[in-house]
């Protein structure tokens, strides 16, 4: 950590986790200054504090540069604002391995290039720095100019409270890796679990169960959390030891009939879309067309019953405005 201690850290974008790695970075004493263009991220990251500069001056100011803006705009970013304002010996932090892997983006050899791609959403990295707890982080290397771009990510990982903490394991691993494994995830396991939710309630609402107690039961009680604490904590399947006896006889036998042929298919033909770049190339075209699909998407979403109900009880319990 003390690696990077005297370095001015450049935080490009404060959104997720942009804003939580500064609030981190600045609670233990390093030097942090925001770049972003003048939106409400700028307008939040001036009210909590920090100094906002263009993103051409943030990276000209900063020894370290932290890519924390999302995906999909990095590569217009990077040639316009990034690149050119770099200077050999700088320090380039990615959050995530995506658009080197796919070569969107192709840093100079006179940098270091490095991944520090912590294993949950900004919320939680504050939440756990601000609880004296660690968490997991892939770490890896594109190119180490300096040749202490290893030290440079376990620095940069303990200084943002990764590692050093109770809980916190920093998992060498690389660019390539770290984007199959977190696509996979979003395009397996997360995405149906959140449609297999809705289907479960219109199963529910069919049935005659009340809304708010199909809700309740499927996903507003907050079960869902202690559950996926205790995955973490204990695992997968030895947390269910903590369910009554019929719990876990439901779970064991009715779990194995939804992973189907066609499901085990599918899981398959999601890893070789990101792996062929098939996907990188739909999500890249779908920004220079202006999001259609990823629009109508979210307009179906939000016409769903299931969406329709949560926002009426969300709105009574003051969980929604």
């Amino acid at each position: 950590m003390e690696l990077i201690r005297n370095m001015v850290i450049s935080i490009i974008g404060f959104g997720n986790q942009g804003s939580a790695q500064a609030l981190n970075l600045r609670d233990g004493g390093f030097r942090v200054l925001i770049g972003n263009i003048e939106d409400e991220y700028a307008k939040r990251a001036r009210d909590l504090g920090f100094t906002v500069h263009s993103i051409p001056e943030a990276v000209k100011l900063g020894n370290v540069i932290v890519m924390a803006i999302p995906d999909e705009v990095q590569p217009e970013v990077w040639v316009k604002d990034i690149q050119p304002n770099l200077s050999p010996g700088k320090i380039v932090i990615f959050l995530s391995g995506y658009n080197v892997f796919y070569g969107f983006i192709k840093p100079p050899r006179d940098v270091d290039v490095i991944m520090v791609a912590p294993r949950m959403i900004g919320e939680g990295v504050r939440e756990n720095f601000l609880n004296n707890k660690g968490f997991p982080v892939l770490i890896g290397v594109s190119n180490d100019y300096s040749g202490k771009a290893w030290d440079y990510a376990l620095a940069y990982s303990k200084a943002i409270g990764a590692i050093g903490r109770p809980g916190g394991v920093a998992v060498e691993s690389s660019f390539e890796e770290e984007t199959i494994t977190d696509l996979f995830s979003e395009h397996t396991w997360a995405g149906a679990f959140l449609f297999l939710l809705a289907e479960g309630y219109n199963v529910l609402i069919e049935n005659g169960v009340s809304p708010e107690a199909a809700m309740f039961e499927l996903w507003a009680s907050g079960e869902l959390v202690a559950i996926t604490k205790a995955i973490a904590e204990k695992g997968l399947f030895a947390q269910l030891r903590g369910h009554s006896t019929t719990s876990q006889y439901g779970h064991l036998t009715w779990g194995p009939h939804y992973v189907t042929d066609e499901v085990k298919r599918l899981m398959r033909e999601a890893i070789r879309q990101i792996k062929n770049g098939e996907f990188a190339r739909e999500w890249a075209l779908e920004k220079m067309l202006g999001y259609p699909v990823f629009n109508r998407l979210w307009d179906e979403v939000m016409k769903s019953r299931a969406w329709q109900d949560e926002d009426r009880l969300y709105k009574l319990l003051g969980r929604r405005k």
